[in-house]
């Protein structure tokens, strides 16, 4: 079975991640809230992808990127889904993909519609959140 190759970017700033809400017109997922991305061109580096799929989805180039995890999503073929924190862009943001872009709080991953994307955003910040710990006494 092939495997379909796949970034997605998760733009974080001030406590908040963009989410979008699918297109309904969308064959994949219609409607769902989702952590943007796209499919890898044939020969394409995931680096490149990442830069392509925010310039054609969003306007923006990515300018600190980190790595968070990678994942198999199985729709009507398995997908590996490469995700991405993006924590500093250039660029003035459009929507020219989704019904709609949504900033949410960091800790509502309880909006993502699919687990996949509930888990990269665990991983997220089991690995980059920075640790609250207690004083001790």
């Amino acid at each position: 079975m092939e495997m379909l190759e796949c970034v997605t970017f998760l733009l974080v700033r001030d406590g908040e991640f963009l989410a979008e809400k699918r297109k309904l017109s969308k064959a994949l997922d219609p409607g769902l809230v989702a952590i943007p991305g796209g499919h890898m061109e044939p020969g394409e580096s995931v680096e490149d992808a990442l830069r392509r799929e925010m310039r054609e989805e969003l306007e923006l180039t990515p300018r600190r990127t980190q790595f968070i995890c990678s994942l198999l999503y199985r729709s009507e073929e398995l997908r590996r889904l490469h995700y991405f924190a993006v924590t500093e862009w250039a660029g003035e943001m459009a929507n020219n993909e989704a019904e709609a872009l949504l900033w949410l709080p960091i800790d509502a991953v309880g909006r993502l519609d699919l687990e996949v994307d509930r888990v990269a955003m665990a991983e997220y910040r089991r690995v980059y959140e920075p640790e609250i710990r207690s004083p001790t006494p």
